[in-house]
């Protein structure tokens, strides 16, 4: 509750002041060369620890930051720059320099349920009754591996319950599909997402990832997080992704087939590979010591295949790879989804998600029932719409 109150204090200072820009991040653009265009000291960004370095190599071109100047425009006093959509750096004018820091994005979460008749396609009648072009895409996105979309028939039913954050008023990161159902010849099927992933009725994962581990044999330094606060240093950090402490020299693997889109020197992360895969999932393999004779951008690389070895480029305490996986830009834990096969819940896990299951699927057919109108993009920053009882703010 401190740390929220925190940011709705710092929020209404900031949107309060003299000029407040907003831009997106332009593409290429690295932080040192931020701080150089705006004749903000590079210090800022050398005086950070490997973690903090780390992050600021995280920064998504396209994504909207704001700065804040003072009266006459020519001295900025504050920059909020997103990392992910939990977490935001905020620099702040402090005597002569300026404070670096980490705190949370403040938005608000909010939860909707309808349903509606297919007269197209659900991803067109998606867009058309919510003007959500991200969440047609996230429910498309959600049912491939397990649905065939040929033969739908007009007036079959899609219901869906989904959830959106809401940042200064407007839609902030992708809407994340909870609950959903299409009907195709009249026959239902059911999809829920439970404990980030997602299953149909009968607790059967219907995703099928295909990534495998890309180092073998070594141990896990350093997990898989987006946001948490440290209790001993007292502030915000974040990894996003999976370290892999080994020998120098150990090979590297290819996660899955893709082609290369970056091999090079990336800040903090020294030498980078990153590839890009189908369904929009991209890895990015760091730290590593050298690249495979031929890897270069514009390669195409099949899963399994050596494409560099660990070492301890860039900011690093010892040999080892850093593993970040992206899905659509955003980050995501691979830890979730290196496996081979599907996997089916059991045990205590399985009454868990058969219980919630079971409600996830009422509410569904209520909103079948009543004919649940979607709220509109276009009328999420205002204050008529439902907010279901568990919508939360974070913060």
């Amino acid at each position: 509750m401190r740390t929220f109150l925190f940011l709705i204090f710092f929020l209404a200072s900031f949107l309060q002041a003299s000029i407040v820009q907003k831009a997106p991040w332009p593409q290429g653009e690295s932080f040192l060369h931020f701080l150089e265009h705006h004749g903000m000291p590079q210090s800022i960004y050398w005086n950070l620890d490997k973690e903090d370095k780390e992050l600021c190599e995280e920064i998504r071109a396209g994504v909207t930051y704001y700065t804040m100047t003072d009266d006459n425009g020519s001295t900025i006093e504050q920059v909020l720059i997103p990392i992910n959509e939990e977490l935001q750096i905020h620099l702040v004018r402090d005597g002569d320099g300026y404070r670096f820091e980490m705190i949370p994005v403040a938005y608000e979460e909010i939860t909707d349920i309808f349903a509606l008749p297919i007269e197209r396609s659900p991803y067109q009648d998606i867009i058309k009754a919510t003007n959500n072009r991200l969440l047609a895409y996230a429910f498309v996105d959600a049912f491939k591996n397990s649905f065939d979309f040929t033969r739908l028939r007009k007036g079959d039913m899609v219901a869906v319950v989904y959830k959106e954050k809401l940042r200064l008023g407007h839609p902030y990161g992708l809407p994340t599909i909870e609950a959903a159902m299409i009907e195709k010849r009249k026959k239902p099927t059911y999809l829920f997402r439970f404990k980030e992933r997602y299953y149909d009725e009968k607790g059967r994962e219907v995703e099928g990832f295909l990534f495998r581990k890309p180092v073998n044999h070594v141990r896990i330094t350093s997990r898989f997080t987006l946001r948490r606060w440290h209790p001993v240093l007292h502030r915000y950090r974040a990894h996003l992704g999976v370290d892999f402490g080994g020998r120098t020299g150990t090979p590297i693997y290819a996660a899955a087939d893709g082609r290369i889109i970056f091999a090079g020197r990336l800040g903090g992360y020294g030498n980078v590979i990153k590839i890009r895969h189908r369904d929009g999932f991209m890895t990015l393999y760091a730290h590593m010591h050298k690249f495979r004779r031929g890897m270069r951008r514009g390669k195409y690389v099949k899963k399994g295949q050596v494409i560099g070895y660990i070492g301890s480029t860039g900011m690093s305490t010892g040999p080892h790879l850093h593993f970040g996986l992206y899905k659509n830009g955003r980050p995501i834990n691979p830890l979730g989804v290196i496996k081979v096969t599907k996997k089916t819940i059991y045990g205590k896990t399985r009454k868990e998600f058969l219980h919630y299951a079971k409600i996830m699927k009422e509410k569904l057919q209520k909103a079948v029932e009543t004919k649940a109108c979607p709220v509109r993009l276009d009328d999420l920053s205002k204050t008529d719409y439902c907010i279901d009882e568990n919508a939360s703010v974070g913060g």
